[in-house]
Order: structure tokens, then sequence, then C-alpha cells
């Protein structure tokens, strides 16, 4: 097989890749050892969080810090076994969250999500998903009132820098728009912009049967290797080869397998998380996408029933899952909004590809012709795979991106691999 472009991995930032190539006249093929959108694109939470300017930073305070430690976070927890590889990369996000730091990061971030919106809206609108779009924004809910005073005020300043839409919610206001949240709540935060899917790996699937009208092809199998004779590139799997002139690395947690043995030893860790799905008891009904804040987790009412999802967890990525979050997160859930019996045999599992700057990689290697990453978008990789793969499909075809994606760029890690 002899194509133009070769793309690793057939998450959302791999089809979405291959959709602006195919569209800019490049043959494309995907290959995955999954059906497309069966990992990380499945698990999320379904937010097209155009809010999400501020990307999720280290803890620097001493309070959080010792609930994390002491493993009384449901918001995060830790693998101690996992730590000392973890350390060097998690020791440089703890850095990069420094004040100083953080603003340079939000400065370049914030046009990157800027696209979010738009990009889904091209894609949903050729793929005709709209049965599995809302457009009515989600909430954070707050128990305390001095939480919701402090997260309003960065509302207002978001608005105020970014232009993201958001509004006050008072505690009797949000009884009346979820009156089966539990009472007393202090109020809410309802960010007005974002989009919401009912069903993620739906939306995911929708755009990879966009890819293939489109003439783009995919092979089912499991990758063994990337390799480059300096002109073109092949990548063997487990029962054939495939030739392009170029490749794509777009497989999230699994890049380094392909990308360390041609030098690149990249800063990656790995934040994991689990979903499950819930009926609910009696006549209850959850409106809008709920996000827990004091306590960190999400409710969302999907096609599957009222989805889950927790936070972060620091492990290695394959190792056997751990359901102490989850369970965590449940009883407190449980709590806010009337849950009913477990739908899913057992939790879902997914692991989010994370950089120590808080950012993705999103450009050529630069020490190999013709390779390409796309890969390390930790929290938001659902909402940027469309303007990832727009930018890319730019770059590799000699067009000006959209927006500036030096920030992006693999070289700022370049202590990793040498020159």
């Amino acid at each position: 097989m002899k194509h133009d472009v070769i793309i690793l991995g057939a998450g959302i930032v791999g089809i979405s890749t291959g959709i602006h190539l195919l569209r800019r006249g490049r043959s494309v093929l995907i290959v995955d050892r999954r059906e497309p959108g069966r990992e990380t694109s499945y698990g999320n939470a379904g937010v097209i969080q155009r809010e999400g300017v501020r990307p999720h930073t280290f803890p620097r305070d001493l309070s959080t810090l010792m609930q994390v430690g002491l493993h009384l976070s449901t918001a995060a927890r830790y693998d101690p076994l996992a730590l000392p590889r973890f350390a060097p990369p998690l020791l440089r996000y703890w850095w990069k969250s420094s004040p100083g730091n953080y603003r340079q990061i939000v400065r370049s971030y914030a046009p990157l999500i800027g696209m979010s919106i738009d990009e889904h809206a091209d894609f949903i609108a050729a793929a005709s998903a709209d049965d599995l779009v809302v457009r009515k924004g989600w909430m954070f809910v707050y128990r305390t009132a001095e939480a919701l005073r402090r997260d309003a005020a960065k509302a207002r300043a978001d608005h105020e820098q970014f232009g993201i839409n958001s509004s006050q919610i008072e505690g009797a206001e949000l009884e009346r728009r979820e009156p089966d949240l539990k009472k007393g709540l202090a109020g809410a935060i309802h960010w007005q912009d974002p989009w919401t899917i009912r069903n993620p790996g739906a939306l995911v699937s929708a755009y990879f049967e966009l890819f293939k009208s489109l003439g783009g092809t995919f092979l089912n199998d499991r990758i063994d290797s990337l390799e480059t004779d300096g002109e073109g590139w092949s990548v063997r799997t487990a029962n054939s080869l495939a030739e392009g002139r170029e490749a794509v690395v777009a497989l999230g947690p699994w890049a380094p397998e392909v990308l360390e043995p041609l030098g690149y030893r990249l800063p990656l860790f790995v934040k994991r998380g689990y979903h499950m799905h819930y009926g609910t008891r009696g006549e209850a009904k959850l409106n809008t996408w709920i996000l827990d804040t004091e306590v960190g987790y999400l409710l969302a009412p999907m096609t599957q029933g009222i989805r889950l999802t927790t936070g972060a967890e620091f492990a290695h990525r394959d190792s056997a899952p751990t359901p102490i979050q989850l369970g965590k997160a449940e009883a407190e859930a449980r709590k806010l909004f009337p849950l009913g019996d477990r739908l899913d045999p057992e939790p879902w599992k997914g692991a989010r590809p994370c950089t120590p700057d808080m950012m993705p990689i999103i450009g050529p290697a630069p020490r190999h012709k013709g390779l390409w990453a796309a890969i390390g978008h930790a929290h938001h990789g659902f909402t940027l795979g469309p303007a990832t793969g727009r930018l890319l499909s730019e770059a590799m075809t000699g067009t000006r991106p959209a927006i500036d994606i030096s920030p992006f760029a693999m070289e700022r890690f370049r202590g990793s691999y040498g020159r």
C-alpha cells in the first residue's frame, strides 16, 4: 500500500487530521489496533470546552497537595509505584504551573481553544451528526458561596480577556433549572459557549464515516514499527506493511512506542480516568452536564445513561484498574443527584496523554523529514481534535496555519532527544 500520508492512531485527533488532509488532496491511510474512536475519544465527558482556555495546573497550595498525598482527594490520586517514573515530568509540570509560566501558557493556548467550536461545527455538519449535539453549555456547581464567588470572578476575567460567555446562577435558580439536584447548593457558573455531546464515541464514529466518504482508508491491525529510508515511511503491522511519503503520529498515550525507537524520548505522562453509566431513581432527570467542582467529578446525561467521569489518576498506562477513585466519586454523586443502578458491567478506564507544560505537541519532528506529531492533548483531546487536524494539515501542505503553532512545537522539549 502506498499513500501520501499514513496516520498512526484512529482517535479523534488522527481522524480529524485525515479528514483535513483528504480535503487538501492527499491520499490517507489510518492505522490502529482498535476500531476508530474506541480509546480516550470514547470515554470522555463529551464537552467541547470552548471555555477551557486555562489547562489544568499541578496543585501548588499545601492543602490540596496534602489531600492528594494522603489519598483524601476525589479529584486526583496516584499510584506510589508509578512515582519514580513520573517524577521528572511531574516536577516540570509543577514548575510550569507557577504563575509566571502559566500566564504565558494560557496566552499560547487560548487561540487553540478558540478554534474548537467552529472546527467541530464544520465536521458535525459534514457528518450529519447534529442529533448528537446539545448547544446549551454546561455548569460548574458549588457547595460553598466562597468557592462560587472566587470562580465567578475568574469567569468574569475570562470574558474580558477571551470573550468567553458565562453567567452566575444563585442557589434558588439552580434548583429551578435542576430540580433533582440536592437542595442548599450555593449556586453554579453556567458556561454558555461550550457544546456537549450525547455520545462522544458515536460522534467520533460519524467523523470516521466522513473520513471514509472522502476516500480515506483504514487498516485495523497492531502497529509493530515505524521506519524511514530517508525518503518515505513504512509502518509494519502484525499482518502487513504500509508505505507512505509522510507519517503522522496521533497515538495519544501510545506515541512513545513508535517515537522512542526514533530517538524522541519526550516527557509524556498519563492521567488515567474512569467512567460508569447509571440509571436514575424514580423520575429523576439531569438536564445538563454538571461538574461538581469542589469534589472533582462530572455527571453527564448521555444516551447510555448518566455518565459519571472521574478526575485524574497518576498511574502507569497499562497497570490494573483501581476502582477507589470511582467509588469515592460515586458516593459523593449519590448525595448530589439520585443515581440509580450501575448500567455497565465494569468501569471504563482510559489514559489522557499529557505534557509538562499542559499544551499539545503539534507539528514536525525536528530530526526526521516527513514525520509529524499530534499528541499530548491531556484533558482536551476531544475538544481540540478537529482544530489540531486543521492546523497540522495546513502545516503539512505548505499553508500558513490559522494560528501560530510554534508554541506547540516538539522542539520545546529538545533536551529530551538531543539536537
